[in-house]
């Protein structure tokens, strides 16, 4: 410390705080170490006295002052130096996490440097100090002492505190809910948008308070979007003096025009959603202002939005769902191949933990043909992440980690797949979830409970075994880590609200701490199967797939393999069967099936009489009409009742159909014609002649499509194949 007191003392000031101001090192963007020049251990030492000097409290540094440098020990230092007790215990409980050693030094540094900078003891720290701390290291883009450690400042000290007490309970436990911001006002959502009329402001905040009565948060933040931003900002912005909703024929024609393109150039998709908002407000204010003409009639204007503007409303629904309708069909033959290899993974990877589990640290073990060697852990206990070194490649895989991720990869898709449920519905499933029934019979069902969601309606979905087997694989993954499925917050995206402690089934380790998936992750955990699956596959190639994929892929399952419509929209938790008949994507089988269903059906309510059997005369016609078809060269195609339009010429018959055996034929036939056209030649026959060259082009035209026929082989249909015929009783099977 003598070093870096002894560089300080030439700075003006009656006190080493005064001459760190002056030195202008306080103001960051410079380490102390400069002050040492260009010797390697000057620079060391100086380094290493300016972090004593703060432990001791005789200089008090910014963040950014302090910040600039890294101080390594620093948390040794300062412990030494403050004889805490409850900085001992603060240590000791982060010494018990489950996060790496390069975690625990982030925790405790976090909270050695905002005492240091706050210059306050442990007991005096508060959630709003720490959570000051935690916003300015990230506005100025600070890392922490272990840049590579990936986590964020005070995330890991900040439940520490929270369960030792110093933070009160009414504050949040995690870090993330402290600088989650929630929901916002009303008003707070229309000035994000910087409107420049204050009244129409004013307006649009009361119709939006008026509105939001009965509806979601994210309804709510919906209209205003389409409200606030597509339409009165736009229109601000095409005439900037407009002071109410009387709109020009000019100035609604160009924010029609407007409209139709998105800020990043791409046509905007969904352009019923603004007109129908636009619409519904002047619709509205014409309504409220009979019942209170004072506070809303002076508002009154006439609807931009006419009939015609919405004329291609229904067409334009079609085609959005016929666009859904191409991308479950184009989905669907990937979906089997999407489940079998999140389940591959996920059995590679454990069979990998396993292996490695069975041998102590630094022993090499082989798993599936190659060696690995075990890496020691770096924590002081017996249980750790299991890490080991691919003896061929020389690459070092987080074994632990790789299951962990393979296992929630293979959960999310197999319950999305199998009950097709929403992804926030997802999400929200908990412990309490599963329930079961008894059926008279004795037998018991497993039922799984969807919470209320997007239409507010609980409903119970029956598992098949494949679920139940999912649904039981995540309980006992969390009954063997945690003895029990733990309880832990989730921050509703939507909603911007974090939900009560609850035991979900779908949660994972944050920071230190159990939290609740959000919708977002269910997102990634999809989008990085099929990313693995494209360097092998090349169908998934820039495909993706959504949580919503897998709801309309199973509803189309459920509806062509049988079920009920309305059984299906009641599993589904749609409010009716138009909502679920969108979902179901219709395959050209189905079109089959359900076309012979609908003429099997029409015949029976036509007279019976039109639909007799045959007679045997009229079924002998019927057979001796295709042996008649049979001629020399080959068949012909006439339908059935017709006689023959060419007089059995049938070299110039469209009809005819050459068989490749009979090619040799044709050989001969036009041999006979050229000498019969020479013959005509000959004699000046020139009407033959003229017969002759006509037969002659047919005949060869009909040989050229015989040999192409011949050299391009069967041809595949796609038909379906019907299966052997097993054998009766009594007889062997070849």
């Amino acid at each position: 410390m003598t070093d870096f007191l002894l560089q300080l003392e030439p700075f003006p000031g009656g006190t080493w705080q005064e001459r760190w101001e002056a030195s202008g090192f306080d103001a960051g963007g410079r380490p102390i170490s400069d002050l040492g020049g260009d010797d390697a251990r000057a620079r060391n030492r100086v380094n290493a006295g300016g972090g004593r000097a703060f432990a001791m409290r005789l200089i008090r540094p910014t963040l950014l002052g302090f910040r600039s440098n890294r101080f390594y020990n620093y948390p040794t230092w300062f412990r030494s130096v403050a004889d805490d007790p409850l900085l001992e215990e603060f240590c000791r409980r982060v010494e018990e996490l489950s996060v790496s050693a390069a975690g625990k030094n982030t925790a405790r540094f976090d909270l050695c440097c905002a005492l240091t900078v706050f210059g306050i003891d442990l007991a005096d720290l508060t959630p709003e100090a720490l959570l000051h701390y935690a916003v300015e290291c990230r506005s100025h883009g600070l890392a922490d002492s272990r840049p590579r450690s990936g986590t964020f400042a005070a995330t890991l000290a900040w439940p520490v505190l929270h369960d030792m007490g110093v933070f009160p309970a009414s504050a949040p436990r995690t870090l993330r809910a402290a600088v989650t911001r929630g929901q916002l006002t009303i008003e707070e959502i229309v000035d994000r948008h910087q409107l420049r009329n204050r009244a129409v402001r004013d307006l649009l905040v009361d119709y939006l308070q008026r509105r939001c009565v009965g509806i979601d948060y994210s309804s709510v933040r919906g209209i205003a979007g389409n409200l606030v931003k597509n339409f009165w900002k736009t229109i601000e912005d095409i005439n900037p003096g407009q002071a109410d909703l009387w709109l020009s024929e000019e100035t609604f024609t160009a924010w029609k025009e407007r409209l139709l393109i998105l800020p990043n150039g791409k046509p905007r998709l969904d352009v019923d959603g603004p007109l129908l908002a636009v619409r519904s407000l002047y619709l509205d204010l014409q309504s409220w202002a009979i019942a209170e003409p004072e506070r809303w009639s002076k508002w009154v204007a006439p609807c931009p939005i006419r009939d015609n503007d919405l004329r291609w409303f229904h067409l334009r629904r079609r085609r959005l769902q016929e666009r859904m309708a191409n991308r479950t069909r184009d989905r669907q033959p990937l979906l089997p191949i999407l489940s079998r290899h999140v389940n591959d993974s996920w059995q590679q990877a454990r069979a990998l933990l396993e292996a490695a589990q069975a041998v102590t640290p630094r022993e090499e073990f082989t798993h599936e043909g190659d060696t690995w060697l075990k890496v020691a852990h770096t924590q002081k206990r017996d249980r750790g992440p299991v890490r080991a070194v691919n003896r061929t490649t020389g690459k070092l895989v987080r074994v632990s980690h790789r299951e962990n991720l393979a296992f929630w990869q293979w959960a999310v898709v197999e319950t999305l797949r199998l009950a097709g449920l929403r992804a926030e519905e997802l999400a929200e499933l908990t412990h309490l979830s599963v329930r079961q029934y008894q059926r008279p019979s004795g037998e018991v069902v497993a039922l799984l409970v969807i919470t209320p969601s997007k239409t507010d309606r609980e409903r119970v979905i029956p598992m098949s075994a494949e679920l139940f087997h999912v649904i039981a694989q995540i309980i006992r993954r969390h009954r063997d880590v945690h003895g029990t499925v733990p309880t832990c917050a989730r921050y509703d995206l939507n909603e911007k609200v974090w939900s009560e402690d609850m035991p979900f089934l779908f949660q994972t380790r944050h920071s230190g701490s159990q939290r609740g998936m959000s919708s977002t992750t269910v997102w990634r955990v999809i989008r990085r199967a099929c990313e693995e699956l494209a360097g092998t596959r090349p169908e998934f190639e820039n495909v993706k797939f959504a949580p919503h994929d897998f709801r309309r892929l199973f509803a189309t399952e459920l509806v062509n393999n049988g079920l009920p419509i309305h059984i299906g929209a009641a599993l589904l938790g749609h409010l009716g069967i138009r909502t679920t008949r969108g979902y179901v994507a219709v395959f050209e089988e189905d079109v089959i099936t359900h076309y012979q269903q609908f003429l099997a059906q029409r015949r029976s309510m036509r007279p019976a009489e039109e639909y007799r059997e045959p007679t045997a005369e009229e079924w002998s016609d019927f057979q001796d009409h295709f042996d008649k078809r049979r001629v020399e060269l080959g068949s012909c195609g006439r339908p059935y009742g017709t006689p023959c339009a060419h007089e059995h010429a049938c070299i110039r018959c469209p009809m005819l159909s050459i068989n490749p055996k009979m090619l040799p034929r044709l050989d001969e036939l036009e041999e006979d014609l050229i000498a019969r056209r020479k013959r005509a030649v000959e004699e000046d026959w020139r009407g033959e002649i003229e017969g002759l060259d006509l037969t002659l082009t047919f005949l060869r035209s009909k040989r050229e499509q015989a040999r192409r026929f011949q050299r391009s082989g069967p041809v595949s249909l796609g038909l379906p194949v019907l299966p052997a015929q097993r054998p009766q009783d009594g007889q062997d099977g070849d």
